[in-house]
């Protein structure tokens, strides 16, 4: 199974790194380091995940990819 791409980066405004997942609407946390917020972003998917499966909602699948990684048809 092909995981959630995360993205990582440097927020001025917050002091530190924010990770997202675009996959998973508002997912997303916040670290002191890069590391940090992706270890942070990984208990929020978890717990995103296991929301949506208690109240009953569609969990997408992974889809998102960066425009860097995405190639012509």
């Amino acid at each position: 199974m092909k995981d959630y791409h995360i993205n990582i980066f440097y927020s001025d405004e917050d002091g530190g790194y924010i990770a997202d997942i675009p996959d998973l609407d508002s997912c997303s946390a916040f670290g002191r380091t890069p590391e940090d917020a992706l270890a942070e972003v990984e208990r929020a998917k978890k717990a995103w995940l296991e929301a949506a499966a208690a109240e009953g909602r569609k969990i997408p699948p992974p889809r998102y990819k960066p425009v860097i990684y995405q190639t012509a048809p």
